[in-house]
């Protein structure tokens, strides 16, 4: 189970150094004044640390290796 855990962190960190975020676009009204609305499209972007996606990396190493070894 806890090399499960550190794969899915190494993979996910690795995912996170090559992409630093993603932009996506929303709906918002702008006026509702009864029948008449106005909207518009806004873009939102989140961002992440490329320090993230390294402590994630590390940390699936460390959780692989201390790993007990089932059989």
């Amino acid at each position: 189970m806890n090399r499960t855990i550190g794969i899915i962190m190494i993979v996910i960190g690795i995912a996170m150094l090559i992409w630093t975020g993603f932009t996506y676009t929303k709906k918002e009204k702008v006026i509702d004044a009864g029948p008449i609305q106005v909207s518009a499209d806004k873009e939102h972007s989140v961002n992440w640390s490329p320090y993230a996606g390294g402590i994630l990396v590390i940390g699936g190493i460390i959780v692989m290796v201390t790993a007990k070894k089932t059989t």
